[in-house]
């Protein structure tokens, strides 16, 4: 019988295999220096159920951390309310105007007032030839653990832009959502417009998005339309849309500018821990599991290092780069990716997925990863866990960006006392 570590380690080395094996000769020599896991890491049956006990890699709809704003928060709204300001799919429209102070040169505005503003049912027309879905992990900037983890559809932002026949002048998008029509509660955000109507490095567009992991929004995540980013915090994609100001500035406006947070900061990488004892036995393997963040610099390692409180910590060394840091596992793709996707299948199309649903790289870009490792047993004492992650580059968190305000990339740390 196969346990669920033995089970993930199996589907891990075959994906690994078939990764290098369609890479050539260059991939057969990388495959064979590949190190295999130690037969203790897969028996260890306190570990094999703390990663069986794992969340799953997709987040079901109601499963998501609600950090929404507003008094009363709009998806609180009743439902005749919601359809009175256009928070329902039959009834949102989405006004694209000029800033009257900055104004761009447009052919077209999209407004209510003059019955132009721009429909669901527009949308879905677009979302014909249009759509894209992609992965990504929702965080919040300033907040260390995962919102959620899904696969946002939607139709590229630019789609609607194009649709104001923009001529010059445009250098920003400023955009926000129903805020019970207090100016007060009104929460903000903008990009510019090269990121908007171009994809760098092979990044997913912005969309307008109306479908997470295969189902209709649901009004906690923002229904019936929200912004997606996809190398965006949380802040950047803005719930329960309803307008665009196309402007001519080149400052952003966002509402996070006003509360000293970094509002053009991209995901960071890091990583913290899930499952972790905080007391052990003497000379007992500790199991631990966590959670990582891919962020723009990509994931190449996790690693952990345990410290003897008895000990001094190296002096001068303020992120600890000179620590005897041991790697962790990065586990594989899941068999069953959770999230309640329709048939429980990945939906057709998704960026980084083959048409057989499975990952063409792994770990997924701006997405989560979980990992594990077997602490060996200590001796009594008082100790210190910490985690980090390695970027592609080859930087080790919180660098190369260590201030909280751009992104929480703090390395975690966990008491650990190991008495009889």
């Amino acid at each position: 019988m196969k346990t669920p570590l033995n089970q993930l380690l199996v589907e891990h080395r075959e994906l690994t295999r078939r990764y290098f094996l369609r890479s050539g000769s260059a991939g057969l020599v990388a495959l064979s220096s590949l190190p295999l896991f130690g037969e203790e890491f897969q028996q260890d049956p306190q570990l094999q159920k703390a990663i069986a006990g794992l969340e799953s890699y997709f987040t079901s709809l109601p499963g998501f951390r609600d950090v929404s704003r507003g008094s009363p928060k709009p998806h609180s709204l009743p439902l005749e309310k919601r359809k009175e300001v256009g928070l329902t799919r039959d009834t949102w429209k989405l006004e694209v105007i000029g800033d009257p102070e900055a104004p761009p040169r447009l052919g077209k505005s999209l407004t209510a007032k003059e019955k132009t503003a721009f429909g669901f049912q527009d949308l879905m027309k677009l979302a014909e030839t249009r759509a894209v879905r992609f992965p990504k992990v929702m965080t919040c900037l300033n907040i260390g653990c995962p919102l959620g983890m899904g696969i946002w559809e939607g139709v590229p932002l630019r789609d609607v832009i194009w649709l104001t026949q923009p001529r010059s002048d445009l250098r920003r998008v400023f955009y926000y959502g129903y805020h019970n029509d207090d100016p007060k509660q009104r929460f903000q955000s903008s990009l510019p417009i090269g990121r908007i109507l171009e994809d760098p490095y092979d990044l997913p567009p912005v969309i307008l998005c109306y479908k997470l992991n295969g189902q209709w929004l649901s009004p906690q995540r923002g229904a019936p339309v929200r912004i997606v980013m996809p190398e965006g915090y949380g802040f950047k994609c803005i719930k329960w849309l309803s307008h665009m100001v196309l402007s001519n500035r080149s400052n952003a406006n966002d509402t996070y500018g006003t509360q000293n947070n970094d509002v053009d900061s991209p995901l960071k990488t890091f990583c913290a821990t899930l499952s972790f004892p905080p007391v052990a036995k003497p000379n007992q393997p500790i199991p631990v599991t966590g959670w990582g963040q891919v962020g723009i610099s990509g994931l190449k390692k996790v690693q952990f290092w345990v410290h003897n409180n008895a000990e001094e910590l190296p002096v001068g060394d303020r992120y600890f780069s000179k620590a005897p840091w041991r790697d962790a596992t990065i586990l594989p793709p899941p068999k069953n990716w959770g999230g309640d996707l329709p048939e429980s299948k990945i939906p057709a199309s998704t960026i980084g997925f083959d048409p057989a649903g499975q990952p063409k790289t792994w770990p997924l870009p701006l997405s989560k990863i979980h990992w594990a490792a077997l602490v060996p047993g200590l001796p009594a004492g008082e100790y210190t866990f910490r985690c980090r992650t390695i970027d592609k580059n080859g930087i080790a968190q919180p660098l190369p960006r260590p201030f909280n305000k751009s992104g929480r990339a703090t390395i975690e740390q966990k008491n650990l006392v190991v008495k009889a």
